[in-house]
């Protein structure tokens, strides 16, 4: 029994060659490097580290929202169970490589006439339930695809969980941002109201026309409309930050302004070469794709050759339940099928065809990921090779616009100029505030945005089962 045992399991792990097109990963779609000029300055001269989002979200508030968010974010926890889904998948096309083993016991008792009438039979089989010899390999390249959308899926996995990181870093800082907004609101509502109580004191007066107190409430009641839409824009941005963290958000991890927000992100310098993209999940994700699309080509060859599959079985069968298993009570049969489709109507070779046009439209989704991926970045670098010129004018063009506002306001009550033109200044000021404000939240964000574009915390993980270099081109049947 054991070398009839042996004979069937050395069938059953025959080696099946491979049908499927050798696989190269394709030669990226972008230039080898950054651009480069006076737009990008240094910023692609820099080598690219290997990044955490520690090293650069380093306030501790943000990090407590982000750890928070990966413990209870309703998307991660979909792509979790995806990833469980896909690994599932992948183990039950695997199982098809192996031999199916049944096992089964009875017992069969019949009457009859006299003591000695009555009869009892016993048996217990253990047999192969048709077992498919895979010789052209239909299965191994199911298999191979079952295991590449799996890898495919959790690097989708892991673009999830840097799109969160990112949504929260932004959204912190969006939070930063209206603190500051609703701050400068209230200190302009303040100091208008002061206007407008000295106004109404020169009008008492007769020194000041009716026109001058008219002006000074426009501007109060300006600042005060914006501090209504600050308080409900702050309120919107908890709002989103629960949504993303998935729980209540602790008041403590806000931040107090976005000057405070701001100072607290790390530079992150791009790199030279521009297969660092190579890297980022949707990129990883689309690679693997295009590998099951190549694996299901080898299936589709496979399927237009015949099918040949094994049965076996083993068992004992007795009279008796004391000499079930003895020697003289074993008996075995073996045998095996062949089957081949005569007459498809040409289906299994358009299978085949069906299957290189979703390796070809595969292809074309990676190489545009690609390109994608390579314009955020540029773009990323184009606006941080820009920002700091940009930030360090809206400063000088706020702290102008302080003075000229203190002086207008001295004038005006000295009388030397209208309340017009200190009117004027004190509008220009407010706005030169607001769009400070707007400069540093456009730097902080163009930080996170680098961020995701090279790939995020995905940078410091290696490419499961990958190629290690890039190839030339998806080789052809």
């Amino acid at each position: 029994m054991i070398r009839k045992l042996t004979a069937v399991t050395m069938i059953a792990s025959l080696t099946a060659c491979s049908l499927a097109p050798k696989y190269v990963r394709p030669a990226a779609p972008v230039p080898q490097s950054w651009p480069v000029g006076d737009t990008y300055l240094r910023t692609s001269e820099a080598t690219l580290p290997t990044v955490r989002y520690q090293d650069i979200f380093r306030d501790p508030r943000l990090q407590a929202l982000i750890v928070q968010a990966l413990a209870n974010n309703r998307d991660l926890r979909v792509a979790a169970a995806n990833i469980a889904a896909a690994r599932g998948q992948f183990r039950i096309q695997r199982a098809e490589l192996f031999p199916e083993v049944d096992a089964s016991a009875g017992a069969t008792f019949r009457g009859g006439q006299g003591a000695t009438g009555a009869k009892s039979s016993f048996d217990a089989n253990v047999g192969i339930n048709a077992f498919e010899v895979d010789l052209f390999g239909r299965i191994r390249s199911e298999s191979d695809r079952a295991l590449n959308s799996y890898f495919a899926t959790e690097a989708a996995a892991r673009a999830t969980r840097l799109t969160l990181i990112g949504d929260i870093a932004d959204s912190w800082l969006t939070y930063a941002s209206d603190k500051s907004l609703l701050k400068i609101a209230q200190d302009t509502a303040a100091s208008a109201q002061i206007s407008v109580d000295l106004t109404q004191k020169r009008l008492n007066g007769g020194i000041a026309p009716r026109t001058d107190l008219r002006q000074a409430q426009l501007t109060l009641d300006t600042a005060r409309a914006d501090v209504a839409q600050q308080t409900t824009s702050l309120a919107q941005d908890v709002n989103a930050l629960q949504l993303l963290i998935g729980a209540p958000v602790d008041p403590a991890n806000l931040p107090n302004s976005i000057d405070e927000a701001g100072a607290t992100l790390a530079e992150l310098p791009a790199g030279l070469d521009s297969s660092i993209l190579l890297r980022r999940p949707d990129v990883v994700d689309a690679e693997y794709q295009l590998r099951a699309a190549n694996a299901e080509i080898g299936a589709a060859r496979a399927a237009l050759f015949p099918k040949i599959s094994l049965t076996g079985l083993v068992g004992f069968v007795s009279n008796a339940l004391g000499s079930l298993f003895t020697g003289g009570a074993f008996n075995w049969q073996a045998g095996g099928a062949a089957a081949y489709p005569i007459f498809r109507a040409g289906a299994g070779k358009a299978n085949v065809d069906v299957t290189k046009a979703q390796r070809d439209a595969a292809l074309a989704t990676y190489e545009k990921t690609i390109q994608t991926a390579f314009r955020e970045v540029a773009d990323a670098l184009a606006r941080r090779g820009t920002m700091t010129a940009q930030l360090t004018a809206t400063r000088d063009l706020e702290a102008a616009a302080a003075d000229n506002y203190k002086l207008s306001e001295m004038r005006y009550r000295g009388g030397i100029d209208s309340y017009l033109d200190s009117l004027i200044a004190q509008r220009s000021y407010y706005s030169a505030q607001q769009t400070l404000i707007n400069a540093q939240l456009i730097r902080a964000s163009n930080l996170v945005t680098l961020y995701r574009a090279l790939g995020g915390d995905s940078l410091a993980e290696a490419t499961k089962g990958g190629p290690k270099a890039p190839g030339s081109q998806v080789g052809n049947p």
